[in-house]
């Protein structure tokens, strides 16, 4: 099925968001079921957030994308910024941007995200009771994964982080973290080789995409757990989809055994992490999951 795909901006905190809406090309000018679907960490609203809006549309689905705050094509300052708390609102300010839209029906409005953004939409969805359902792919607590992956230099980055507030407000260029190695070798960790080959070459690399975030972004994030209370979803439907090799299959298992009976674990098998992202089978069968869920919980 062909789809349409336009530009729309919205607001959030103040600050304007970029997204792309993706639309059956067949749609009859009704309400549609609508999907918000985030980029991950340190990515943008056209790699493979676009792979799965674009998908979702074809199974009958509006699905918007968008860049989170500070990132992308939005609106913020500094650029780079990652504040846990406004990418939640981001997605709350989503959905009321397709509240009013006369083309959603608003009580069947559902969100989803991949990476970062699995942890994001879930924590949105706790107190946000207009979202009906909620999926994450390859869902991952982005303070947990760069604390637990070096818990020393972590530490230095929130340490610092009270000074590149002061450094910006002085003027002076904001301090960015990179997250992935200029190269790769024989000696690289397979985890992190698979991030580079994905954002660092042509398989999905973006200008947008810079592959790094401000570093007071850490004092922000330190003090977040996306899925500390995820429990407060329920009874509403929440779904994680994991690759049984990810590195971060853990997020997503511990997830659907803290919320109980209304969460579904889809584990993919042979896939990992990144391979969620833009490969198939793997993305298909992940799509099959996602189609299948939000059918069944997005009904009129």
């Amino acid at each position: 099925m062909t789809i349409q795909r336009t530009n729309v901006r919205f607001p959030s905190n103040g600050m304007a968001l970029a997204g792309h809406v993706y639309l059956p090309e067949n749609a009859s000018g009704g309400r549609l079921p609508a999907i918000v679907v985030g980029h991950p960490t340190t990515g943008v609203k056209e790699q493979t957030s676009a792979i799965y809006a674009a998908r979702l549309a074809e199974a009958g689905f509006l699905a918007l994308t968008f860049d989170a705050a500070y990132q992308g094509d939005s609106e913020g300052l500094p650029r780079g910024l990652e504040n846990p708390v406004q990418r939640a609102d981001d997605f709350r300010n989503a959905v009321t941007y397709l509240s009013t839209r006369a083309d959603v029906d608003s009580e069947r409005i559902g969100v989803m995200g991949v990476c970062g953004s699995g942890a994001y939409a879930p924590y949105a969805a706790q107190t946000d009771h207009r979202i009906k359902a909620v999926a994450g792919v390859s869902g991952t607590d982005a303070t947990c994964f760069f604390r637990d992956g070096n818990p020393e230099a972590w530490r230095a980055q929130v340490a610092a982080s009270g000074a590149a507030r002061t450094e910006e407000a002085q003027g002076r260029p904001v301090r960015m973290v990179p997250v992935l190695p200029e190269s790769v070798d024989e000696s690289t960790p397979a985890a992190v080789a698979e991030f580079f080959d994905y954002y660092r070459t042509p398989r999905a690399q973006h200008p947008n995409s810079v592959g790094a975030y401000a570093l007071r972004s850490a004092d922000l994030l330190d003090q977040f757990d996306a899925f500390a209370d995820v429990a407060k979803i329920a009874p509403r439907p929440l779904l994680m989809i994991a690759g049984t090799e990810a590195v971060t299959r853990g997020f997503s298992e511990k997830a659907i055994a803290d919320i109980g009976e209304s969460g579904e674990l889809a584990l993919i098998e042979g896939a990992t992490h990144v391979d969620l992202y833009d490969r198939d089978p793997y993305v298909a069968q992940a799509v099959e999951k996602l189609t299948a869920f939000f059918t069944a919980h997005l009904r009129g």
